[in-house]
């Protein structure tokens, strides 16, 4: 640990070139062991790198050598944390250190109270190139990295946030993880967090962090139409829990409202909602017409419904809802031992004029698939009658087909979404969704990286393969909606 009490005077300058020789020595010596081994093929490495690391957080920790003193104070402390350093050291990591100790050996830093904080680690990140973080650590962490222009540890820590977005935690990070990579301009760190969100959506409904989405998020949130979650009507009550707790101005309440999709809600439910809901009552006005066009939605033909209202828009597209009337959970145990095969059933329409008809699908699920180019190949030729096939050469595959005709569909085509469940921190979540169209029965790349032979397998939850088929269907007289 670094050394934290009182003042200590600067080592002298001797101290300074000690280290400097020390760390040539080192290379020096690499580059050595290097040469010699590409001239002999007996030549072995000799490898003190944990000696090394040793060596180096030992002159952290009891400050041998050292020629630069880092003062780090906070607002919110009259004390300042004191870290006796190497200038050679901070100034190879970082640029900003490289320029701030130019000429100088004593230096006052300021620093918030949740960087400071973490400026032991950071330093200690400075000579031994490793950190161990915990979730609520990430955005300092990275704020220190950037701060100080660290790239490799500002690289590690967005690395890190786009890895453990499933990572379990009491008060929630995604979002929070969101807010920051808008700020800073990280927009792979943005569609990392997004994407999670909106395939985990019924996780983050129920949470705490649901109350810390910014107006920005929910909006892009909700004209998505790859969103995981039961139905419209439990996204229509966490965003009016969303409203009464945060009591945004009547504009934004409008446009947040306006951007629930009535249509996939059930009249019964449209109805209780206007009667109950002190959110709804409050907006009406924002909303009537489209509840008005809701009913109409559920009440006619939807064929004559497009005859008079535009509905190519996202308000009559279907999200990737698991309720089971838009499709079916599917557990595959075992998965890499054999075929298997299922069927389910799905609503014909979302319009109530479509409830009482049902589509019958078929789903077959074969391992180990092998694509025409590595199908075994017969030759008259005895010297390769038959080309070696390996059972690893295949790969997963998902067909979906319907056990009716074309034109039982009256006016509707479909779009096939699958989920694939796995296992993170103790929580099954959404990884991977595969998407099709009618046009084709599977998707080329369905599971195309997974490893099912490899009971360890990410993919396998109790070797069990987790799936969730979704058939959204779409009236012909609907454009394609992206996402």
């Amino acid at each position: 640990m670094a050394r934290l009490t009182g003042a200590r005077p600067v080592a002298t300058h001797r101290w300074g070139c000690a280290t400097a020789a020390f760390l040539l020595l080192l290379l020096t010596v690499q580059a050595a062991q290097k040469a010699d081994l590409g001239g002999d093929g007996t030549a072995a490495t000799i490898n003190h790198s944990l000696m090394l690391l040793q060596r180096l957080q030992e002159l952290l920790q009891n400050g041998n050598g050292s020629d630069v003193v880092l003062r780090v104070r906070t607002s919110a402390s009259e004390e300042a944390k004191v870290f006796h350093t190497h200038q050679l050291l901070l100034s190879l990591q970082s640029e900003v250190f490289e320029s701030l100790l130019h000429n100088q050996s004593v230096i006052t830093l300021h620093e918030p109270p949740e960087t400071a904080a973490l400026f032991e680690k950071f330093i200690r990140y400075l000579y031994c190139g490793g950190v161990s973080i915990l979730l609520h650590q990430a955005i300092p962490m990275h704020q220190l990295a950037s701060k100080y222009r660290v790239w490799g540890l500002q690289r590690g820590m967005a690395e890190y946030m786009k890895t453990h977005l499933a990572s379990e935690s009491s008060q929630g990070h995604v979002v929070g993880w969101y807010h920051y990579a808008v700020r800073i301009g990280d927009v792979a760190l943005q569609e990392s967090c997004l994407q999670f969100l909106a395939w985990n959506l019924s996780a983050v409904l129920g949470s705490a962090e649901w109350s810390s989405v910014s107006v920005e998020l929910l909006l892009l949130l909700l004209e998505r139409s790859d969103l995981v979650l039961h139905s419209e009507l439990e996204l229509y009550t966490a965003v009016e829990s969303w409203l009464s707790r945060r009591q945004p101005e009547g504009p934004v309440a409008a446009r947040v409202l306006r951007a629930i999709r009535y249509p996939m809600i059930a009249p019964s439910q449209l109805f209780r909602l206007q009667a109950q809901s002190a959110v709804l009552a409050q907006h009406y006005s924002a909303v009537q017409d489209l509840l008005f066009q809701a009913f109409q939605f559920h009440a006619a033909s939807p064929l004559h419904f497009a005859k008079y209202f535009d509905v190519n828009c996202s308000m009559f597209l279907p999200r990737n809802y698991l309720a089971p009337s838009w499709g079916a959970q599917w557990v595959i145990n075992n998965p890499a031992r054999d075929d298997r095969s299922t069927s389910f059933q799905t609503q014909l329409g979302p319009s109530s004029h479509d409830a009482g008809k049902r589509v019958t699908w078929n789903v077959l699920f074969s391992p180990r698939w092998l694509p025409v180019s590595l199908r075994p190949v017969y030759s008259d030729s005895v010297s390769a009658a038959v080309q070696p096939v390996r059972i690893e050469d295949g790969r997963p595959r998902l067909v979906i087909t319907p056990a009716m005709s074309s034109p039982d569909f009256a006016g509707v085509s479909f779009q096939k979404t699958v989920l694939v469940g796995v296992r993170q921190q103790g929580r099954v979540l959404v990884k991977h969704a595969y998407s099709f169209h009618q046009s084709s029965d599977e998707t080329a790349d369905f599971l195309a990286h997974a490893d099912l032979q490899r009971r360890t397998s990410e993919y396998l939850i109790d070797n069990s393969l987790h799936l969730h088929i979704i058939i959204k269907p779409v009236y012909h007289s609907l454009i394609k909606v992206k996402k």
